[in-house]
């Protein structure tokens, strides 16, 4: 029996935006088409090298295609088990939603999106996470508390697009 849990073995289906499902097709493409390949003559090279059992080189090309195939199932479980959500004439925040916040004095745009699509640096949060939660289902002129570990954070929703 496998106990590893996979993406889909959750209680829920996996969120995502057009983008960040087309993200991940690219990402696709480009392990099955390019870099699997590349890997499996490496590993096919590192063979013909001699004695595997002191072969640093075929340890390694193994290692990156068994890398490479376990990425290849993850994305493409993702991708037949995604549920691509829509944003049209949202009046409350959902996955998909660009909000406008007020914290602090200033102003600041957040995307909430699927938890696999998460990039901070990019400002896009997950909606499992403690912010995206709190925005979850709010509308234009709510506010939100944070607990973060600097203390709680208070948030304004300006705007939902």
């Amino acid at each position: 029996m496998n106990t590893q849990t996979t993406a889909l073995d959750m209680n829920h289906r996996i969120l995502l935006t057009k983008e960040g499902l087309d993200e991940l097709r690219i990402e696709h493409e480009e392990l099955t088409k390019k870099k699997r390949p590349e890997a499996v003559a490496r590993l096919s090279d590192a063979r013909d090298l001699g004695d595997l059992s002191e072969n640093s080189e075929y340890a390694a090309a193994k290692q990156d295609l068994a890398f490479i195939d376990g990425r290849i199932a993850e994305l493409e479980e993702i991708i037949h088990g995604a549920k691509v959500v829509t944003t049209h004439g949202k009046k409350q925040v959902d996955v998909g939603c660009k909000v406008t916040l007020h914290i602090n004095g200033k102003k600041d745009v957040f995307t909430v999106v699927g938890e696999w699509e998460a990039d901070p640096m990019q400002k896009k949060i997950s909606h499992e996470s403690p912010l995206g939660k709190a925005l979850m289902g709010k509308k234009q002129g709510d506010s939100v508390e944070v607990e973060a570990p600097a203390g709680k954070l208070h948030y304004k929703i300006l705007g939902i697009e």
